[in-house]
Formats: structure tokens, sequence, C-alpha cells
């Protein structure tokens, strides 16, 4: 597997000066298929430097140019679409359709639309005898996880670009080859040295250096809520801005009027789709009590076929962590209806898709999040008990709403205590507004709402 040897500082390619690499292992077979420089406190300085000398060039480059660059941006990923999505393959273990179509394909959209944003964005209005001015924040430092590889990368550093902002990226351990990918766009998309910038590292050494930097601006942080509070304590003693898209235990409420047979189905679906290694998705299924025994018969059925269907979880760690999750369900008292603890193949950090029936709120599987590919089914008795379920925990990312009728869905999912709510099987939408409440985080990514991160405003008054 192609990998760079350095890191991406000021326009090139240069040698890191921390000395030490990270093996790429293919989580399939456990083998190392690459390595890349383990970046060091130095290497995130020499960035965040160039970041900041190319800030007042970019900033002041007209909306009409930096969308010119996107939209470059955007053809040089789908020039590379092939090569992207056997890249995740090969260092996340995501089945090749599913790296094809969404891995590979959703950056791409979403970098168009932020072609498109800049172009037409209002960075000036008037307001009564004011005019407003949306200027960028300044040196963006982007910390990003290893689940959506690429998407989370455009997903910060399109509109960051798009506002004006200059950018060092310190993307996952688990998946630095697609963030080299990406850096080569950008150098053939033709942004100017120094605009984007690109360190590998681990989290606890680049990336902590990265949060901490005084010369940064924003952080924009996507992982654990654990690591999330540690950066917006950071960035709080320094009054510096935070983006942080954290944790999600999203609720799918099916009420009785629901097409149950579709909505359970759906329901796996959407918890099975990346190994589970989702943050928004629906990993509490909940099922009035008459439908209950039905439901779960669905669900179990519906498991047993993604067995060989899904791939593997990302490393070792994560299958340990899922695995002990199953365990503590069972013993806590959930019924294992399909999959389970143990290991469905030989080699690989596989875990068989799974589903816990009888999970009661206050359950550990309820109220955590797992990131694998294990469902919980609860019981509620009334549309007011499904509401306290489903806001029952600390998070607040998304979630899902099924009703015969559709005002139903919708009066029932304005109640709920989440960023973003599917009604009835709703289509994901690139450009609406993704982001959490409570401990899901702070801000918003995607669409108008996600350039908005990345913009200050000032405001002449005459």
């Amino acid at each position: 597997m192609k990998a760079h040897d350095g890191i991406y500082l000021d326009g090139a390619w240069r040698p890191a000066a921390g000395q030490d690499v990270i093996e790429v292992v293919d989580p399939a077979d456990e083998q190392v298929i690459a390595t890349v420089p383990a970046g060091v406190a130095e290497d995130v300085d020499a960035a965040v430097r160039a970041a900041r000398a190319a800030l007042p060039a970019w900033a002041a480059t007209p909306p009409a140019e930096r969308a010119a660059r996107l939209a470059a941006l955007r053809d040089a990923l789908a020039a590379r679409k092939d090569e992207i999505a056997e890249t995740v393959t090969a260092e996340l273990g995501s089945p090749p359709a599913f790296s094809q179509a969404v891995h590979a394909g959703l950056p791409i959209a979403v970098a168009g639309s932020y072609a498109e944003l800049a172009a037409a964005h209002p960075f000036e209005e008037k307001v009564g005898n004011s005019t407003v001015f949306h200027e960028p924040i300044g040196v963006v430092g982007a910390i990003t996880p290893w689940n959506y590889p690429l998407h989370q990368i455009v997903a910060k550093v399109a509109p960051a670009l798009a506002a004006g902002c200059t950018v060092v990226l310190k993307p996952a351990e688990d998946t630095p080859l697609t963030a080299q990918l990406f850096a080569e766009a950008v150098d053939e998309a033709g942004v100017p040295a120094g605009v984007f910038n690109l360190v590998t590292g681990l989290g606890p050494v680049a990336g902590a250096a990265l949060a901490e930097h005084p010369d940064v601006d924003l952080v924009s942080f996507t992982g654990s809520t654990a690591v999330g509070r540690r950066i917006a304590a950071t960035a709080g003693a320094a009054v510096k801005k935070v983006a942080l898209e954290l944790g999600g235990k999203s609720a799918n409420v099916i009420l009785p009027s629901a097409d149950l047979a579709k909505a359970v189905n759906v329901g796996v679906a959407n918890v099975m789709s990346n190994s589970g290694q989702t943050c928004s998705a629906w990993t509490r299924m909940l099922v009035h009590r008459d439908h209950y025994d039905e439901a779960v018969e669905l669900a179990a059925a519906a498991a047993a076929k993604y067995g060989d269907r899904i791939g593997p979880l990302v490393n070792a760690e994560q299958r340990e962590r899922v695995v002990g999750y199953i365990e503590q369900g069972v013993a806590e008292g959930a019924r294992l209806v399909a999959g389970g603890p143990g290991s469905p193949r030989e080699r690989g950090y596989f875990v068989s898709p799974t589903v816990l029936a009888d999970v009661t709120p206050e359950m550990t599987v309820a109220q955590e999040e797992i990131f694998g590919p294990v469902l919980s089914i609860l019981s509620y008795e009334d549309e007011e008990d499904a509401l306290r379920i489903a806001n029952g925990t600390v998070y607040g990312l998304a979630g899902a709403v099924w009703a015969g009728d559709e005002a139903e869905a919708v009066a029932f999912a304005r109640r709920m205590d989440t960023g973003q709510v599917d009604i009835n099987g709703g289509r994901f939408n690139p450009l609406a507004p993704f982001g959490g409440y409570k401990q899901s985080g702070v801000g918003r990514e995607l669409g108008a709402h996600g350039l908005a991160e990345y913009l200050q405003t000032k405001s002449l008054q005459f």
C-alpha cells in the first residue's frame, strides 16, 4: 500500500522531526500494510506556523477563487475515487461496495457542496445602519477520527477553506493513508502552500500539541466524549473556540402505527452499517410492548443476514471493547438473540452482528456508546414512556421515528433532545446541519451551518 514517509507541510512532503513511525494494519487479516511518520510537537508547531503565515493571503482571496480551488479539490478526489475506496477498505476494513459508495462518494459530494457555498455565501450583509462582515476565524486545528476517515476530513477542511481559514490536520492514526490521499488532492487542486498542512501522529502527542497550540484559533474535533471534554477544557482556558462532534446513543422509536417490519429491518441495517462504527447509529430500538416479541424476532432474523456482509472493527482494542459490552449486557440481564461475543473468523477483528433483547434503560448497553454491530431492543408502555427512554441518556446526536402518519412522527421527533432525526427512513442529507445536543457535542457540520462554524462576525455602523 502506497504511503508517504513525510508530513505535508507548507505545500510539500517533508521529513518529520519525530523518528518513530505508525504501523498501519489491515483489520481484516491483521497484517501491517504501511508505515507513516509519528509526528511530534515540533512538527505540529512547524505546520501551525506555515498555516499562520499563509492566512492573510488566503483570507483575502476572493470567495469565487476559493470556490474554484474547492471545485478543483472535488475533481481531484473524484479522479482518485477508486484508490480512495481501496485504501479505506485496506486500512479500515470496510467492504468494497460501501467504501466506494460512502467512504469515497460522500466526501466528493460534500467537497462539491462547499465549492458552491463558497461562491454563494453572503460574507457581507446589511443590517439596518450596519454592514456585517463574516470573516475567517483564523488557523484551524482539525482532529479527525478513523470511522469515516475521508468524510470527516472533508467535513472540516472544506468549510474551513471556504471560509478563508488555513488548516492543520491531524488524522486518526488507524487511517492515515486516506489522509495522505486527501493531501495529494489538495496539492493537485492548486491550494496555495501553507493553507493546508497534514501531520500524522498519535493523539496524545500530535493531537494534544495541536489542540493546545496557542496560535490555533479554532479546534474542530470528532471523537470520544472523554477526549472532547479535555479539548474543551484546554480551549476554555485560552478562550478559544471549539467545534466538537462526540458520542451518540441514538434511539430508533417505532410507534404502534408504524410499519413494523420495515422499521425493524431499516433499523438493523442502520446499526450494522460500517460495522456499527457510526456515532449516529440507532443503537437503541424502542418498541411498544404489544409489538415487542414480533420486533425481536424480526431483528434477530435481519441481523443474521449480515453475518458475512460486514467488515471487521478497526483494531484489536476496539474488538475487545465491543465484546466486553456484549458480555456485560448479558451479565446485566439482556437476552442474546443474535450474534454474541465469540469471534466469527479465525483472523481479523470481526464481531458477529449482535442483537440484545430485554434491555432496560438503566443497563450499560442502553446508556454507553458501544461503537460496534450491537443493537439493544427496549420496550415501552406508551408515548410518554418512549420519550422518557429516548431522552434518557447523556447523548443527543441522532435518532429516528416511525409512524403510520407522518405528522405523528414529526410531533414525537420535535420532543426528542437530539440534533438530527430521520422520519420514516428519511435519507441522509449532506446539506443539513449535523451535530448533537447534550454531551454529543458543540456546533454543527455540513452545509451552511458547517461553514458558519469557521466564521467570526464584525459589524460596522454608519
